[in-house]
């Protein structure tokens, strides 16, 4: 009997390496751009500081569970995805804004392709540009060349979206986004954002 406990255990033990080496391949194997998902949108601090903000989205993980239900079946997805932006924003009073940051994006899809999802941007930078600006040194009178300031800028963000199943834009989104730029003067800027787009895929030729 111990010998054929050890045997079923070795088979089992056998089993589970060659599933686990099989998703490593798979995995490996998959395409990058299959992996990954582009976005484009409107990104600005409501309505008077418009801009633009471009990005990429990589699957990192994807776990679906299915539940069996009286008159329908219940398909959960959750994702865990490294992003990255790239964007502007402009405010024709101010200033006008690049920023780029980097982070991880957790998001729960479900049956009807209705998304919600959390964005943690630990890795973020925002440089602002002023208007004509001029430094006064005595009578001498220079204009500052390419004036403005460089900011620490992590962010977080909340939002919902949804899946567009056989469709090139694969699907849409809407984000509330908060960020705080430091230092600025001897403190920090808080600022709150909305993102609205759509994503898409680059897919191969067959």
């Amino acid at each position: 009997m111990p010998k054929q406990l050890l045997f079923c255990l070795s088979l089992f033990a056998g089993t589970l390496y060659s599933q686990r080496a099989a998703t490593v391949r798979d995995t490996l194997a998959t395409p990058f751009l299959e992996r990954t998902e582009f976005r484009a949108g409107y990104f600005g601090n409501f309505y008077w500081n418009p801009g633009l903000a471009l990005g990429a989205e990589y699957l990192l993980q994807q776990k679906t569970r299915t539940k069996e239900k009286k008159r329908r079946t219940k398909i959960i997805t959750k994702q865990w995805l490294a992003n990255g932006t790239l964007g502007f924003s402009w405010d024709p009073r101010a200033e006008f804004g690049v920023f780029t940051n980097y982070g991880i994006t957790w998001r729960r899809t479900n049956t009807k392709g209705k998304q919600l999802q959390v964005q943690v941007n630990p890795l973020g930078y925002y440089r602002s540009f002023l208007p004509d600006t001029y430094e006064v040194n005595g009578d001498d009178v220079r204009k500052v060349f390419l004036p403005g300031r460089s900011y620490y800028a992590p962010s977080i963000s909340f939002g919902l979206g949804k899946r567009r199943d056989n469709k090139k834009l694969s699907g849409r989104y809407l984000n509330i986004t908060y960020s705080i730029r430091t230092p600025y003067n001897a403190d920090f800027l808080p600022a709150i954002a909305i993102e609205y787009g759509y994503r898409f895929k680059f897919k191969k030729k067959p």
